[in-house]
């Protein structure tokens, strides 16, 4: 006959049992040396870091002044002066970039997360989209100096702001897809089983659902592209004015960085760490937003 009573549970009087290790346990030991591993691996490799970080503010940010962002670069032997110019047009260029980039980028993503991600195109497209994230940005500056420049006669902002769209385009390819293969899959199929097309179902439920990660990849393409200098070199080049055309050579910061650090002056070499601590400050803001806007909402 079997015993059906049951299990006696521990009453509130019972002291539970108490779980200890000791560190002399193989297990607990080789547990804390992985993680005092660990951490000294991640100090080591913030030094670098942190030491890039402490040099920039020391050195840049005992020049920064209202006059850096509305003075023209000064010339040769010239005391003062500011990179105003060369703000608004690392500005401009990315904010091209950005108008090329994000719409294509966007409608990619859309193809190979839902029209055809086994297809012959959709594998190609997917493939090339991760070549492209370790292409040389050199290669993209010459080859828009040979398609572009040379047709339009000039350097220009837009010749720089294709450049950069080009580096830009597959950040947001790659990042746009996974955001939108996370949408779940009961969702897409609900609209469709409510008489949605494919397409109606992308624009109603995919892109609303996915916009967070979408909006992730757009900062990151933004932060990747907006201190690239050797693309610009062969397309946008430098001028020391305000920009007042799009068809003409633009200022921007990495340019003014690379110009003014290999200069024998002493204002122009302090103009550059000053520049220097605004570029990163530029693209601190730009990973800053993507955590924000990547940040799931339940």
């Amino acid at each position: 006959m079997t015993d059906t009573t049951a299990p006696q549970l521990p009453t509130d009087t019972e002291e539970a049992p108490v779980l200890t290790h000791s560190w002399a346990d193989r297990r607990a030991l080789r547990n804390g040396m992985f993680t005092i591993g660990a951490w000294l691996v991640a100090l080591i490799a913030a030094i670098p870091l942190v030491s890039v970080l402490y040099m920039l503010i020391v050195q840049g940010g005992s020049r920064l002044s209202t006059d850096l962002f509305t003075e023209l670069p000064p010339a040769g032997f010239e005391m003062g002066g500011g990179f105003g110019n060369a703000i608004v047009g690392t500005i401009l260029m990315v904010l091209i970039a950005s108008i090329i980039a994000v719409p294509i980028g966007v409608m990619a993503a859309a193809y190979l997360a839902e029209l055809g991600p086994e297809s012959q195109l959709g594998r190609v497209s997917r493939f090339l989209s991760k070549v492209l994230t370790g292409f040389p940005s050199i290669l993209a500056g010459v080859f828009v100096y040979a398609v572009l420049v040379l047709a339009m006669g000039t350097y220009s902002a837009i010749a720089g702001g294709v450049a950069l769209s080009i580096l830009m385009l597959p950040t947001v390819v790659l990042t746009a897809e996974e955001a939108m293969k996370m949408v779940p899959r009961k969702m897409k199929d609900a609209a469709l089983g409510m008489g949605c097309t494919r397409t109606q179902m992308i624009w109603k439920v995919v892109f609303p659902t996915a916009l967070p990660g979408i909006l992730t990849g757009v900062m990151l393409g933004v932060a990747r592209v907006a201190g690239e200098s050797a693309p610009l070199l062969f397309t946008a080049l430098f001028s020391n004015y305000w920009i007042s055309n799009l068809r003409e050579p633009t200022a921007s910061l990495s340019i003014l960085i690379y110009n003014f650090s290999s200069m024998p002056f002493d204002n122009q070499i302090e103009l550059a760490w000053a520049a220097s601590l605004v570029l990163v400050l530029i693209v601190l803001v730009f990973n800053i937003l993507s955590r924000l806007f990547g940040r799931p909402k339940y």
